[in-house]
């Protein structure tokens, strides 16, 4: 995971059987893939791994109910299947979780408990506990919180949650493991073409030196969801290719809101949406919305609307009301889509189902989707480039992958068992030299500050207090205390200059006052 020697290999090593652009779920299950075939993969992330959508998700992995009630009845077989591959493969960070439906009349409680059985149905083996219909006195006890004026009762079924950055994280490492190399902050520029116009490598540049070298490739494989329409262009200006970009947001706020171990489904919204609270990381996550997006950003930024839409709609269903100074941290993230026929469609009402694509410059587009299927896009891409390219036929091996082994060890603190098998040499960390504690109220570390730039390739600020640990999503004010003894720990293993630390300290405060309630830092921080 040393990106300054990768880097410089990469540049040495200018010949790739497949090379990935885009460091989010799909790209990242691209190239596992692609490297545990055996086949020599490079990737290429032009921001930090999981930067985008991919660490902005409802941190769900699940079949989709609202998939099942818009009769996309294969797609959820398939997600169901590949939830319970996910619970087998990475179980330090996938989890099961038990669901609270709410309900108000005898008719919809028959309806949720029909629906909810044929979703138990539809996992087969796979399932995780059977859904059963609960008294009001056991919703109450299951949900305190919850407003009983009129409910009648309440459907218990159960998916499973996990933590989305970790994860892409764990897969990073995976990749390298198999000889792939990840590369962070490493913009494609363009494409090269061979004499019948076809993509046969690309221009990539260092984002951190500003350096720009050239390599060549068997296969390109376009995985930037929304910013495909992009890339595409560069391989191809004449055929346009079309994503629709919906915006989710989602909030986090304080357990006593919602202080139970399971989590809450809302069926029904104004926008025809479900609506979740989800325990995460000992508080509560809440959304989402569905937005159409003209124009895609690397950082989106939610509505005010689309806040007092979750808080109003979340409001109508529990006795403790959330207000929006409540709220630790907002965050938004996009949707790539892919509706049928060209037709554009209500964003909410197009599927999830994923799309591949090869052009007429042999560039390989796949979008859509969702991280719960990322494993099964990425076996479908590489099975369709292989065919496609007459490459040496490999067999997919993801199914049956452990991604990072979990820990029996009792000695290791509950805030360190997301790392998995690295658990125990981050604990031995934190009882050495790096046990400084930097947030007491998020188990922040310096060890897992250290971990982050030497592991796991943090580069800023924002990698470490975003995607490494959780911290800006979990309490943004909070991130902005401490983002000034994180920076200095990473200035010095980075070995970076004041000037860096400058630039570094405004860019992470800049982006950190849009996860604020009220979009402005607490006057101590200026």
């Amino acid at each position: 995971m040393d990106r300054a020697r990768q880097l410089h290999e990469v540049k040495q090593q200018k010949d790739w059987d497949i090379v990935v652009i885009g460091g989010g779920a799909t790209g990242l299950g691209c190239a596992l893939d692609a490297a545990t075939r055996g086949f020599k993969t490079l990737l290429l992330e032009q921001a930090d791994f999981a930067k985008g959508t991919s660490s902005k998700s409802t941190k769900l992995i699940h079949g989709g109910v609202r998939y099942l009630a818009n009769g996309d009845i294969s797609l959820v077989h398939e997600a169901l299947l590949e939830r319970g591959l996910l619970l087998k493969n990475a179980p330090h960070l996938v989890k099961k979780l038990s669901f609270i439906i709410p309900t108000y009349n005898y008719f919809s409680s028959g309806y949720y408990l029909m629906g909810m059985k044929f979703y138990d149905w539809l996992s087969g083996t796979m399932s995780l506990g059977s859904s059963q219909w609960l008294s009001v006195n056991e919703v109450l006890y299951a949900q305190p919180t919850l407003n009983k004026k009129r409910l009648n009762g309440g459907i218990q079924y159960f998916d499973a949650q996990f933590d989305d950055a970790r994860l892409a994280t764990t897969l990073v490492q995976k990749i390298e493991q198999y000889h792939g190399v990840c590369l962070n902050y490493c913009q494609v520029t363009g494409f090269i073409k061979n004499d019948q116009d076809k993509v046969a490598g690309l221009m990539a540049c260092d984002r951190e030196s500003q350096e720009e070298f050239a390599l060549n490739a068997k296969v390109v494989i376009n995985a930037t969801g929304v910013f495909s329409e992009r890339i595409h262009a560069l391989s191809s200006p004449a055929k346009k290719f079309e994503i629709q970009s919906s915006q989710g947001v989602h909030f986090v706020i304080d357990r006593e809101f919602l202080p139970s171990d399971q989590a809450l489904l809302i069926p029904k919204t104004q926008d025809g949406r479900v609506l979740f609270a989800i325990p995460w990381h000992g508080k509560v996550l809440v959304g989402t919305t569905d937005t159409p997006i003209k124009s895609p950003s690397i950082d989106p930024t939610a509505f005010d609307h689309e806040v007092d839409f979750i808080l109003d709609t979340l409001n109508a269903f529990i006795t403790r009301k959330v207000r929006r100074a409540d709220i630790r941290s907002i965050f938004a993230g996009l949707r790539p889509l892919v509706s049928t026929k060209g037709k554009k469609a209500a964003t909410k009402d197009v599927s999830r189902r994923h799309f591949i694509d090869i052009n007429e410059a042999s560039l390989v587009t796949v979008t859509g989707g969702k991280w719960t299927t990322y494993r099964k896009m990425a076996e479908d891409t590489l099975d369709r480039v292989i065919q496609h390219f007459n490459l040496p036929v490999q067999p997919c091996v993801t199914a049956q992958l452990p991604l990072f082994s979990g820990t029996a060890n009792d000695d290791i603190p509950t805030h360190l068992l997301h790392y998995g098998a690295a658990a125990p040499e981050l604990a031995a960390l934190e009882k050495g030299n790096y046990g400084r504690v930097i947030s007491a109220s998020l188990n922040l570390s310096e060890g897992q500050v250290y971990w982050a730039v030497k592991h796991e390739k943090a580069r800023k600020i924002e990698d470490v207090l975003a995607r490494r640990s959780r911290a800006l999503f979990l309490d943004a004010q909070e991130a902005l205390r401490i983002a000034g003894e994180v920076g200095l720990i990473l200035q010095q293993l980075l070995e970076k200059d004041a000037a860096w630390l400058d630039q570094e300290m405004s860019d992470f405060f800049a982006l950190a006052k849009t996860y604020l309630p009220n979009r402005i830092p607490p006057a101590h921080i200026e």
